[in-house]
C-alpha cells in the first residue's frame, strides 16, 4: 500500500537528504554513465582511450568536474537535448529496477518516509541529474518530494552538466528555490559541508572512513555519524 503523507505546511521543518550514498548505495550518476559507455562499443572504445587524461582528472578534487565532465560527454555523444537524456534516464531505471533497488537503504527510506509522515518539508539535493533520482525514488511511493540537482544541457554533439549541484553550488540552488532555514541534514561527504554546517541539525551518514575524523572536528560536538548499511563505508551502525 502507498503511504500517504501530509501536506507539509510552509513552517514545517526543513529536511534536506542528499542522494548517493545517502539513500542510495553508490553514485548513481556514475553507475548511468557506464551503462551508457558499455552500451555503444565506440563510446567505450573513447572512455577506455580519454582514460590516461580522464583518469587522472577525475581522482584529484579539484578538478574532479572537468574529468566527470569529458566521461559524460562521451557517455552521452548523439544526445542533444535535457528532453532525450530524460528519456535515456528513465529507459535506464526501468530495465535496470532490481539493482537499483538493492542499492537503496532501508534505514535511509525509514528515516526519509518518517520526517515525510511528520509532515516535514522533505527535500532531495543531490549531484546526480535530478530526473534520475526522481525515477529511482518513485519506486518505493516517494514520487512528489522536490529534488534538486545538476543541471544539463547541449555541448558539442553531447549533454554535459550546466551547473553541478555540489558544495556551495548546492546551497545556492537550495536558496534560489526559496528553501532556507535548514532544520535537519543528511549527507555523506565533505563536499556537502556547506550544507550540513547550515543545517541546525546535521547528520553524517556513511563517510569515508578517512573523513570521519574531519567530520568530527568541523562539525558541532555530537553530531551523529551513522551508518545506514553501506558496507564499504564508515559511521556508527543503526
Amino acid at each position: 500500500m502507498t503511504a500517504i503523507y501530509p501536506t507539509p505546511r510552509e513552517d514545517a521543518p526543513l529536511v534536506v537528504f542528499d542522494f548517493d550514498h545517502t539513500l542510495y548505495d553508490g553514485d548513481s550518476g556514475s553507475h548511468l554513465f557506464a551503462w551508457l559507455i558499455r552500451r555503444n562499443p565506440l563510446r567505450l572504445l573513447a572512455a577506455l582511450l580519454a582514460t590516461p587524461v580522464l583518469g587522472p582528472l577525475v581522482a584529484l578534487l579539484p578538478t574532479r568536474r572537468r574529468g566527470i565532465s569529458g566521461y559524460v560527454w562521451i557517455a552521452t555523444f548523439g544526445l542533444h537535448r535535457a528532453r532525450d537524456f530524460n528519456k535515456v534516464i528513465d529507459r535506464y531505471v526501468l530495465t535496470h529496477e532490481a539493482d537499483i533497488r538493492r542499492r537503496l537503504l532501508p534505514v535511509a527510506l525509514e528515516v526519509f518516509a518518517a520526517h515525510r509522515l511528520a509532515g516535514d518539508r522533505v527535500v532531495v539535493a543531490t549531484g546526480a541529474p535530478p530526473e534520475l533520482a526522481r525515477a529511482i525514488l518513485t519506486f518505493v511511493a516517494h514520487q512528489g518530494v522536490p529534488v534538486i540537482g545538476s543541471e544539463v544541457g547541449p555541448c558539442l554533439g553531447a549533454v554535459i552538466a550546466t551547473r553541478h549541484c555540489h558544495n556551495e553550488e548546492k546551497m545556492r540552488m537550495l536558496r534560489e528555490r526559496g528553501y532556507a532555514g535548514i532544520a535537519i541534514a543528511y549527507s555523506d561527504s565533505s563536499a556537502d559541508l556547506p550544507l550540513l554546517l547550515a543545517a541546525r541539525a546535521p547528520v553524517v551518514v556513511n563517510p569515508k572512513a578517512s573523513r570521519v575524523a574531519y567530520f568530527r572536528q568541523v562539525l558541532p560536538p555530537g553530531t551523529p555519524v551513522l551508518n545506514w548499511g553501506c558496507v564499504d563505508r564508515a559511521g556508527d551502525p543503526v
